[in-house]
């Protein structure tokens, strides 16, 4: 990659490595549904006027059967379990969990036909993926310091970005990533609007929890997005969805440096296992 891909790409691993920490500091003033609702808002905004300055808003509103699933599956699911997840788990931990969606992509695109992954090699990257699952739950379980269910929140919430990824491409391949998730984040805007207004704040929010939830907004939602878009146009998508492996070492760095979140045993142990067998599970291969 050349110097600029490289900057490119490192940027976006940052930007999708902090959310985790914003998150975390938000929820202890905003409610799950109100951080969510600021965050897509704040996105479509920016997004959807660059889709109509480049004349791709129309190609995507046409798509709009499939764009409503994949609103649900890729941004109001997981982003609504996430925000709740970190109420009560570290955002370093958070970070490890989504670590996993190569591996629940690879999953679903076997079951649509793609016989690659079950290539040795990528077969061996699910199982090392599930046994760093397997012992960070467990470990984080045992100790106390974890609930089990917002762990489970945060796999699930893999999962469904995994499959909405999915969906999308094979439904829109040649539709604008901008603009279709432009419209998505607009739909979930509308969708939690309401929860959002009934639970708004009635005291006042300290200002680190206003910053975090417009830095979700401009930089990890809207900045991210067209960035993303731009790495994958000058690197690929396969290099590109690398930034998976950076997001997550930002995530727990931040986690630990900022808010001085443990460094577990869990952590220690889950977090090489779930990002080496994502990575083995991503790898594209010619044959089975």
């Amino acid at each position: 990659m050349s110097r600029k891909n490289w900057i490119l790409f490192s940027i976006v691993g940052i930007l999708w490595g902090t959310p985790y920490l914003l998150i975390r500091v938000a929820v202890r003033d905003f409610s799950p549904a109100t951080v969510v609702f600021i965050r897509v808002t704040m996105g479509a905004m920016i997004l959807i006027p660059i889709a109509i300055k480049q004349k791709t808003f129309m190609s995507a509103v046409r798509g709009l059967k499939y764009i409503i699933p994949y609103a649900i599956a890729e941004m109001l699911i997981p982003l609504m379990l996430i925000a709740k997840a970190e109420t009560s788990i570290s955002s370093g931990l958070t970070g490890i969990l989504i670590a996993t969606v190569p591996i629940w992509a690879s999953i679903f695109a076997s079951m649509h036909g793609d016989k690659t992954v079950w290539h040795h090699t990528r077969l061996i990257g699910l199982i090392v993926g599930f046994v760093g699952i397997f012992l960070l739950v467990g470990i984080e379980s045992l100790t106390g310091d974890s609930a089990l269910w917002a762990i489970a929140f945060v796999i699930f919430a893999s999962a469904s970005y995994a499959f909405a990824v999915n969906m999308i491409t094979r439904k829109l391949p040649d539709v604008s990533g901008i603009a279709f998730n432009g419209i998505a984040m607009a739909i979930t805007g509308l969708i939690t609007a309401p929860f959002a207004l009934m639970q708004w704040p009635t005291q006042a929010v300290p200002t680190k929890a206003i910053l975090s939830v417009i830095a979700l907004g401009f930089f990890c939602t809207a900045l991210a997005f067209i960035l993303f878009f731009i790495v994958i146009k000058e690197i690929g998508p396969a290099r590109a969805s690398l930034t998976t492996y950076l997001n997550t070492a930002v995530a727990v760095l931040l986690g630990v440096l900022v808010l001085r979140e443990p460094f577990t045993l869990g952590i220690g142990i889950g977090l090489p296992l779930v990002l080496y067998g994502s990575y083995l599970a991503s790898r594209k291969t010619s044959k089975v």
